[in-house]
């Protein structure tokens, strides 16, 4: 089961952090969501070394977050001149920087600027810290992690295994869902979500889900479109004020913690997670992987699908190959 209690509640583990300590980066630590990532990194006992950087007021968050009385130490970088200095000795990336969406928005029409952005950041991250892991959050994730990589190949360093798109979100909400839904603790749910990270392409496998959940038809179909529009949802409620920020930045803090917890050697990690992969057409799909010092150690597939299920993993695909197209032809035209 996906630990899904472990971010704030670290402190019982805090003896493991002592012993591996680590150096992480948060890109875009001034906006809606790197802030309140950056403040759970900072109290995560693995990390010794948080680097912050955005093209704005980093150094304000930074001297914030350096009060907390935790050990980790905070350094802020701000501009493209300290791009490549925020990077330096990092073993995990996180990059939640972009701009939001607002009312009426896709995550589609985010990619003009957030493609750019994760472009550059990616090409730095390539040349300073090119064995990091890189936690993709600016979205349309669909679409970066694919640019990510294409980066990574021009820099000659691409490794699949170290390149993630963070689809934690889509986790955490199905299992408040269902926990709603079964009058249980959600920290005791793990709901697996699969596909992609926008729209029809959020699969959710209530099938497998522990506890196990039998809904007819009609609740299943209502509940997995929920899920599916979580983040819409969250739009229309902040009318205008922005999207997912403090979900968003749990999930990425969750995903992190876990990708620290496998490098410290720490067994039987699983997140899903949008990586490159064969398990189906899609080149990148997210499916439920196990994580080790190395990054993707396997990934676990698909399981067992039901017939409804299939349907959604049929309806997903054409999508998503053209998210995919769309963020590798964006790096080969810029």
């Amino acid at each position: 089961m996906l630990d899904t209690a472990v971010l704030i509640t670290l402190a019982s583990r805090s003896a493991i952090g002592r012993q591996n300590q680590h150096k992480v980066a948060v890109m875009g630590a001034s906006g809606g969501i790197g802030q309140p990532l950056s403040l759970l990194m900072k109290q995560a006992p693995q990390v010794s070394q948080l680097s912050l950087y955005d093209i704005v007021h980093t150094p304000g968050v930074a001297a914030d977050l350096s009060h907390i009385e935790s050990p980790a130490k905070v350094t802020g970088f701000v501009g493209p001149d300290q791009l490549k200095a925020s990077l330096e000795g990092c073993e995990v990336v996180v990059i939640p920087a972009g701009v939001p969406r607002k009312p009426g928005m896709t995550r589609d029409d985010l990619f003009n600027t957030n493609a750019s952005i994760v472009r550059d950041l990616c090409k730095a991250a390539a040349e300073v810290c090119p064995k990091a892991f890189v936690a993709i959050i600016s979205n349309p994730v669909n679409s970066t992690v694919p640019i990510a990589t294409e980066v990574y190949k021009k820099a000659g360093v691409y490794d699949p295994k170290r390149i993630f798109g963070v689809t934690t979100l889509d986790i955490v909400r199905a299992n408040a869902f269902i926990g709603e839904i079964l009058g249980v603790d959600p920290r005791e749910v793990n709901c697996p979500v699969i596909g992609g990270h926008a729209g029809v392409t959020i699969i959710p496998l209530v099938s497998q889900c522990t506890p196990s959940v039998s809904l007819p038809a009609d609740r299943l179909k209502a509940l997995t479109e929920r899920i599916q529009d979580a983040g819409t949802e969250v739009v229309k409620a902040k009318a205008g004020a922005g999207s997912a920020t403090l979900s968003m930045a749990y999930a990425g803090a969750r995903f992190a913690v876990s990708l620290l917890r496998a490098l410290d050697g720490e067994e039987g990690i699983v997140e899903c997670s949008y990586v490159r992969s064969d398990v189906t057409e899609s080149p990148y799909f997210s499916t439920p992987i196990l994580l080790g010092k190395n990054g993707v150690e396997k990934n676990l597939g698909l399981g067992t699908l039901t017939d409804f299920e299939k349907e959604l993993v049929k309806g997903a695909l054409p999508e998503l190959l053209a998210s995919i197209k769309k963020g590798e032809d964006f790096v080969a035209k810029n």
